[in-house]
């Protein structure tokens, strides 16, 4: 749903005397059209979006996956996706480094009064660390983010993405499962800068049955949390959902330094949504800006 700027939002009209919110941050976490996933991504008309909100700076994270994944039987698939099927499985592209920086140079000379960051998605890089190292050094990103997007099946001896995970797991199970695999990834691959989206898996919860319940899950939060702290790299604040405020707080808890906001936009009208309430939360949990607006948020 496209989101029009409006009284807590840059570009909106408060009326006289009204508080006026604090400007939006830097959106850390975008998608174009050089992720594979991107039906609808731009990145000229992202980043006219983002000069529109009065964003201080964004960061195109292109996917790069490794992973090829098992498909469920009568799985629905975009046909453009057709060419990555082979069987049973799917295979991600390569990412285009070359063409994606090409089309970042044009957006920066085109929009020179925005701060414009490279960046990247690693999907489990603790899986494919020689690819990863590889794509890092040619890609010399400003943001590197990691995430957890499949997990592996001895069943099928492949791996299969999260939301498919449900059709055969107790829901809380697979948040479990998840949030392990999110500690394997933050111990064993040091080369990335914040973690993605913590709670993936709960964009897929199932309709019908019992609620998420965060607090269900804290001692499996906490472990992830307390790993990712004494490594000393930052948490991603991530509004394709809400995040959970007792997370945040447990980041707090637990020592983190630092958070981004991420809309994980794969299309330009969603750059930025849920910004105002993500930035409330934050506040409201132990977390400023720094001096420099495109800069992460630290602890108050």
């Amino acid at each position: 749903m496209t989101e029009h700027a409006s009284c807590d939002e840059p570009g909106g009209s408060p009326a006289a005397g009204d508080h006026v919110p604090r400007p939006l941050p830097a959106d850390d976490h975008v998608h174009s059209q050089w992720s594979w996933d991107a039906d609808a991504g731009s990145m000229e008309l992202t980043c006219a979006r983002a000069v529109e909100l009065g964003l201080p700076s964004i960061a195109f994270t292109e996917h790069f996956e490794v992973t090829t994944w098992v498909l469920p039987p009568g799985v629905t698939l975009p046909a453009r996706w057709a060419p990555l099927v082979h069987g049973d499985r799917l295979t991600p592209p390569p990412l285009d480094v070359e063409g994606y920086a090409d089309s970042l140079e044009r957006c920066r000379a085109s929009f020179p009064s925005l701060r414009i960051r490279s960046g990247v998605e690693l999907g489990e890089p603790h899986r494919h660390e020689a690819p990863v190292r590889d794509v890092l050094r040619r890609g010399g990103f400003e943001r590197v983010l990691a995430s957890v997007h499949s997990a592996p099946v001895e069943a099928s001896g492949g791996f299969v993405e999260y939301s498919v995970r449900y059709l055969d797991l107790d829901p809380v199970d697979v948040v479990r499962d998840y949030l392990a695999e999110t500690v394997r990834l933050v111990e064993d691959f040091d080369g990335f800068e914040v973690l993605a989206h913590i709670d993936y898996p709960v964009r897929y919860w199932p309709t019908g049955g019992p609620a998420y319940d965060v607090t269900a899950f804290e001692d499996d939060y906490r472990a992830v949390l307390g790993a990712l702290a004494r490594s000393g790299r930052a948490l991603e604040v991530n509004t394709r959902i809400p995040l959970s405020v007792e997370v945040l707080r447990w980041w707090h808890d637990v020592g983190g330094d630092a958070i981004t906001f991420a809309s994980d936009a794969h299309e330009p009208s969603l750059l930025a949504h849920g910004f105002a309430a993500a930035v409330a939360m934050a506040e409201a949990t132990g977390f400023r800006p720094g001096r420099d607006p495109q800069e992460l948020w630290g602890r108050a």
